[in-house]
């Protein structure tokens, strides 16, 4: 299955980063020698435990091997004018998607089969296309040490459990603020929004029985209503108490960002500046880009 999108010809990060990712961003940069400190001490080991450990317990796609996942992921990395990464599919019963780039290592990113199975190909190509936005942003960066924190605190518990309380809080909310530009990529690729949140609402509570009878219309309603819960000074102490822990912010949150920014005149800047619509004979050949 293909979709027609309008190519981003161009397209920078910064041009659909959220402002809180580029706030915690820079927070998080102030942290002295944390990227010397974990990519010296933990690095090397790390990189190769996680390297193995996905590309031994998943299916590399390809054009023969799930040509229309591989399909769907040279479609979005074409709209958002971005070089393929390895794609793999992983057997998990946790609907989850991440990515995952290493220095002198190809970048990949593995989708879970469960998450798969609750999604359309549309929606699976947003899912894609989120995470490509955490390459396309560089959060590697960053998403590395998070990844390389967790492995220190189950190999040497107590020093790496003091290493991760010390920064935890810090970490923990840039990976929150970035999850809310990545989203922004799933939009931007699929240029629908209600598909976005459709793959939210799957998230959930979604379920291979259950995702086909979920009603989108009320998923955002939901959203909205939780947002106006927010304002008030108790929701907002519950929200702080129940996102503080967590690596993402709750879905519906995250449906009510891409819902308020799919009608902003920033999201139509960005499809005016960089978008070229390409039909029939000009439509560019998807595969890898010639930077």
């Amino acid at each position: 299955m293909s979709f027609l999108r309008t190519p981003l010809i161009g397209l920078k990060a910064d041009s659909f980063r959220h402002p809180l990712d580029l706030e915690a961003t820079k927070s998080l940069k102030q942290i002295p020698g944390l990227d010397l400190m974990v990519r010296n001490w933990l690095g090397p080991m790390a990189e190769q435990i996680f390297y193995v450990e996905n590309i031994a317990s998943s299916i590399l796609v390809g054009e023969k091997q799930l040509p229309d996942l591989h399909k769907l992921l040279l479609e979005a990395c074409n709209t958002l004018d971005i070089e393929p990464p390895q794609l793999y599919i992983r057997q998990h019963p946790a609907p989850n998607a991440y990515t995952f780039a290493m220095r002198g290592k190809q970048p990949f990113v593995v989708l879970h089969t469960s998450l798969v199975d609750i999604l359309t190909p549309e929606e699976i190509q947003a899912v894609i296309a989120h995470e490509l936005g955490h390459l396309k942003c560089d959060h590697s960066v960053y998403l590395t040490p998070v990844n390389l924190l967790v492995l220190a605190a189950s190999i040497v518990p107590n020093v790496g459990a003091f290493i991760a309380q010390a920064i935890q809080a810090q970490l923990l909310e840039w990976v929150r603020c970035a999850e809310f530009t990545c989203d922004r990529a799933a939009l931007l690729a699929t240029q629908d929004p209600k598909v976005v949140m459709s793959v939210l609402m799957k998230l959930a509570g979604g379920s291979p029985t259950l995702a086909p009878q979920l009603n989108l219309d009320a998923f955002v309603a939901q959203a909205r209503a939780y947002d106006d819960i927010s304002k008030t000074e108790m929701g907002e102490m519950v929200k702080e108490a129940r996102t503080s822990q967590l690596t993402h912010p709750v879905p519906v949150l995250r449906a009510k960002e891409i819902d308020r920014w799919a009608s902003s005149i920033e999201y139509q800047s960005v499809l005016q500046n960089h978008g070229k619509k390409y039909t029939g004979e000009t439509a560019p050949k998807l595969g890898w880009r010639n930077w």
